[in-house]
């Protein structure tokens, strides 16, 4: 594990944020490069409810992670979703990512989140304690992709439905 400090997305950090974005997701083949976008659209609405950046300890940037509130048969059950998480390519395997990870669901569950989602590698999201939940549905990726952790009591069931700001920018009004 690298020294790295972890702390709140400050007014200052959006460009560098959208740079690391774009470099982390550069050669990702089930990436559509639109998670600068995502991360802009969500903050611009105010949807990004968590936003945490890991700094090396000169102050350069290396690791990002977001979360934002989730529906479920579009309701608010207090469930969020994990993503987009990005660390320099340089950088990853020396534990950024796992560090923003558990920091994020640490601060969701100081903020009495109920639960958290995420599409993404069951190898690696499984260390964390998501798992497949059969009654909440993602449509369209393979289930096993689709992860959940409930954090205090039974997942609810249905449809999971991430923000408006995940839609593909020409689908968006």
């Amino acid at each position: 594990m690298i020294d790295l400090h972890i702390r709140s997305e400050q007014p200052g950090d959006a460009a560098a944020i959208a740079a690391l974005l774009h470099a982390a997701f550069a050669g990702n083949p089930h990436s559509n490069h639109t998670e600068h976008l995502i991360v802009e659209r969500l903050r611009a609405s105010g949807h990004l409810a968590v936003s945490l950046a890991a700094l090396l300890p000169e102050g350069r940037l290396i690791g990002h992670v977001a979360f934002s509130k989730v529906a479920i048969d579009g309701r608010d059950e207090g469930w969020y979703g994990l993503g987009p998480l990005a660390v320099l390519p340089q950088v990853q395997g020396q534990g950024v990512g796992t560090a923003l990870v558990e920091a994020g669901l640490s601060v969701l569950r100081r903020k009495g989140a109920r639960g958290c989602v995420v599409l993404g590698e069951p190898g690696y999201y499984g260390r964390f304690g998501f798992a497949q939940d059969a009654g909440l549905r993602y449509p369209g990726p393979p289930p096993e992709y689709f992860l959940a952790l409930a954090f205090d009591s039974p997942a609810p069931q249905g449809v999971v439905a991430y923000d408006s700001a995940f839609a593909e920018p020409e689908a968006l009004p």
